[in-house]
């Protein structure tokens, strides 16, 4: 694959219809990737930033706003990209900050469609896509072959924790993979969760293809945290500064919690639900974790641990339908 120039600028950003970073010179290139029509013919574009050292060296890519509400991962991954103008890099990095543009603007997890067959979905179940399959599978086939295959050695995925709930810096990595956990050490986040992975998920499909890969969860969705965003930035600079893309000392690996399991406790009926813990804490099995209230106010459930466990996510919106998140353990 060669990079496809298109003869139309946007923003002042040349327009491309795939990229090898191989065929780029040296430099700071920012370009908006022509990736799918809407339902009026109307492209549709992602802003794609690329850093090209001179010297040659691995390939790093960094993705985020796969999930239309995680705002946090769209800001740490802006961020790494300004703390990269004007540095001596060996290898490329390049980083793809914000990919679902529906879901975006609708303040949305999911992909939205205008096919009256389809319902919005979670884009993160359909990687690597299909040429000839909806919009969601089309949108993603797209991507994957034309912007994000074929340049990376390694890759990062940035999201944060569905809206409504609550996550630390946490970092999903197959434990089968030393780079992958490697990787997820050197984040310095609170939790690591061992992830064999799903079907569909990029960093599954990355790591199919070879090329070993982590999803770092920056916190809450929708809402900004950014002591969390700056945690992370800190932690995908030490990634590159480990595998010599850039200079400067690898900041030490602090030991954080490293879990095998999660277990999600989920509202039973639907009411208003009050978290009786907190991130990270330590909980016994049968230990009470939230109280579940009633339109009037009245209590209608206590929900208890199932097992022995750390905290992980907890509610933050009260409301909670049935089967909705109420807390999940890590172990």
């Amino acid at each position: 694959m060669a990079t496809q120039f298109l003869d139309d600028v946007l923003q002042g950003h040349r327009v491309i219809q795939s990229l090898d970073v191989a065929d780029l010179p040296a430099g700071e290139h920012k370009f908006m990737f022509q990736i799918a029509t809407n339902a009026i013919s109307q492209w549709q574009h992602l802003p794609v930033l690329v850093f090209k050292g001179v010297k040659p060296g691995k390939k790093i890519i960094i993705t985020a706003g796969v999930h239309g509400d995680e705002y946090n991962g769209v800001l740490a991954a802006q961020k790494t990209a300004r703390e990269l103008v004007n540095k001596e890099l060996a290898g490329t990095v390049t980083i793809v900050p914000m990919i679902n543009l529906t879901g975006m603007l609708n303040h949305s997890r999911d992909f939205f469609s205008a096919d009256p067959d389809a319902s919005p979905c979670n884009l993160n179940r359909f990687f690597p896509g299909d040429a000839n399959g909806n919009e969601a599978n089309r949108f993603i086939h797209t991507l994957w072959n034309g912007l994000l295959k074929a340049n990376a050695d390694l890759a990062i995925d940035l999201h944060t924790q569905t809206s409504g709930t609550v996550y630390p810096l946490y970092v999903f990595a197959d434990f089968r993979l030393e780079q992958a956990l490697e990787m997820a050490r050197l984040v310095n986040p609170d939790a690591i969760l061992n992830d064999p992975g799903d079907a569909g998920v990029l960093e599954t499909v990355w790591n199919s293809h070879s090329i070993p890969s982590i999803t770092i969860e920056v916190g809450m969705g929708r809402y900004t945290e950014q002591n969390l965003i700056d945690r992370t930035v800190v932690g995908i600079l030490n990634i590159l500064k480990r595998h010599q893309v850039l200079t400067g000392d690898v900041d030490a690996i602090e030991p954080c919690l490293e879990g095998q399991d999660i277990v999600s406790i989920r509202a039973e009926i639907g009411g208003f639900v009050i978290p009786q813990v907190a991130m990270m804490d330590k909980v016994e099995k049968q230990q009470l974790v939230a109280i579940q209230y009633d339109s009037f106010g009245d209590e209608l459930m206590r929900y208890y641990a199932p097992v022995a466990g750390t905290v992980l996510s907890h509610n933050i919106e009260s409301i909670r339908a049935p089967g909705s998140l109420v807390v999940r353990l890590i172990n």
